[in-house]
This record gives structure tokens, C-alpha cells and sequence, in this order.
């Protein structure tokens, strides 16, 4: 009697253990890219924090007037809230004003996104 042919291809058990794999990757893959896209979020809101920064910072040395002291006050840009706090403090000389900036997100409780300080000059 002549022997059957043995069957080529794989059993049930291979193709599930296959897909398990597969849906293990993929499951990480899609976790790497929304972590990714969060962390591109935040990198862009603490770029514009900077950038508000840098502009009061400039709007402060325009005016030429310092006036020691804290001050909070609202500078938005664009779609993002912002909150910015300014301290002014005489350094020990007297010639120089350290300057202190802070910018927070408004809408939410979170550490600040940025933060500057400098020193500038009171003379003119």
C-alpha cells in the first residue's frame, strides 16, 4: 500500500503563536510612537515658553526702566497659555540688576517650561 504524501504548511497552533508575537510587536511599536508624539509636544511648548521669555526679557531692556520687585502677568502666544512671573533684584555692586524669569503653562499645575536669568545693566 503506497505511504501518503506528508503535508507541506504550517498547524493552527504555529499561525496563532505567529500572530501573538506579531500583535506583541506591534502593540510596542504603537506605545514608542505616542510616547514620541507627547514628547515632541512638550519639547515644542517649552521652545515657545523660551521664546516668551526672550521677549520680555528684550521689552524690559527697550524700556530701560526697572523697577525692582515681582510681577506676574499673562504672555500667551498663540494657542498656548502662558504664565510669566518676573523678579528684578539689585546685585551687590548696584551697577547690575539680576533678572529672573519664569514661564509656566496656565491651563494646567505642571513644573514651569521655562526659565531664564540674566544680569543687565541699570546705567545708561
Amino acid at each position: 500500500m503506497p505511504r501518503p504524501a506528508a503535508q507541506a504548511g504550517f498547524t493552527l497552533i504555529e499561525v496563532l503563536v505567529a500572530l501573538a508575537i506579531i500583535a506583541v510587536a506591534m502593540s510596542a511599536a504603537v506605545r514608542v510612537a505616542a510616547v514620541m508624539t507627547q514628547s515632541n509636544g512638550l519639547l515644542r511648548d517649552k521652545a515657545i515658553a523660551l521664546l516668551a521669555a526672550r521677549s520680555q526679557l528684550a521689552q524690559l531692556r527697550l524700556e530701560g526702566r526697572f523697577a525692582q520687585g515681582s510681577k506676574v502677568f499673562e504672555c500667551d502666544q498663540g494657542r498656548l497659555l502662558l504664565r510669566c512671573e518676573q523678579h528684578l533684584r539689585t546685585t551687590e555692586n548696584g551697577r547690575l540688576l539680576e533678572v529672573e524669569l519664569t514661564v509656566s503653562d496656565r491651563s494646567r499645575e505642571a513644573p514651569p517650561l521655562a526659565r531664564l536669568e540674566t544680569l543687565v545693566s541699570q546705567e545708561k
